[in-house]
């Protein structure tokens, strides 16, 4: 059983905390309940590379999507203390199938495929959106899509056709800034001001940012506190915004 950091991060750049706006931050009782879910076993479920291997739905469950190379599998595994709960791979797309991870018994976190990698068969690819199409527009559980984009790049074409698929579906989904660690604080705060600007004109968006780094550990106890508030027992917000 991991046992996570209990405190609050440290602001993200200058003046900028892990949270955007700050008004949305959680209080020290959120973060201590987000502390004690995460520290609870999380196992792995079940992994499917095809619709019909989808597990039948259960707990709340929220779904990591991102492009490759992103940090999905280094933030799973630093949300829930473990250092191999996700596979951290050099190589993107290496993940092509859905994984569940059962935590705590409360929530269900699933590991969507990386997608915008260029290199990967286009027949590979075509597979992948398939599944996860089908898996975000049919399942009744879910929760809320966790959006990663990388700080350092910002939100790139790919990026922006997950969103706009997202907001057609009518799927409730946040965006998590990654690596911010690695980013000027000047350059971050920018970053920072314009995704929640751009995030503010779409329809099934969070009104609100995730600053993250997954080697530092800032902005991970917030996230937690945030993905509990949706766990089951924790008053589970409905499907949509």
């Amino acid at each position: 059983m991991a046992d996570p950091a209990p405190g609050p991060s440290q602001a993200a750049g200058k003046g900028l905390g892990p949270v955007y706006p700050p008004a949305l931050a959680p209080d020290a009782t959120q973060i201590e309940e987000g502390r004690k879910l995460f520290a609870g076993n999380c196992d792995f479920r079940a992994g499917a590379a095809r619709v019909d291997a989808l597990p039948p739905p259960g707990l709340p469950e929220l779904a990591f999507a991102g492009r490759s190379n992103v940090g999905k599998s280094s933030l799973l595994n630093a949300l829930t203390g473990r250092k191999a709960l996700a596979r951290v791979s050099n190589t993107p797309g290496r993940t092509q199938q859905i994984n569940f991870f059962d935590l705590a018994g409360r929530l269900m976190l699933v590991d969507l495929p990386g997608y915008g990698y260029a290199a990967a068969q286009k027949r590979a690819v075509a597979k992948w959106t398939k599944l996860i199409e089908h898996y975000l527009k049919g399942r009744a559980g879910l929760r809320r899509v966790l959006v990663l984009i990388d700080a350092r790049h910002g939100v790139k074409p790919a990026d922006r056709r997950v969103l706009t698929f997202l907001d057609e579906a009518a799927l409730s989904y946040a965006v998590v800034l990654t690596k911010c660690d690695q980013v000027d604080e000047d350059a971050l705060a920018r970053m920072a001001a314009d995704t929640f600007a751009a995030l503010a004109r779409r329809a099934a968006a969070y009104p609100g940012l995730y600053l993250t780094s997954a080697r530092s550990g800032s902005g991970i106890a917030e996230l937690r506190a945030a993905l509990t508030s949706l766990a089951a027992g924790s008053g589970s917000a409905p499907r949509g915004r």
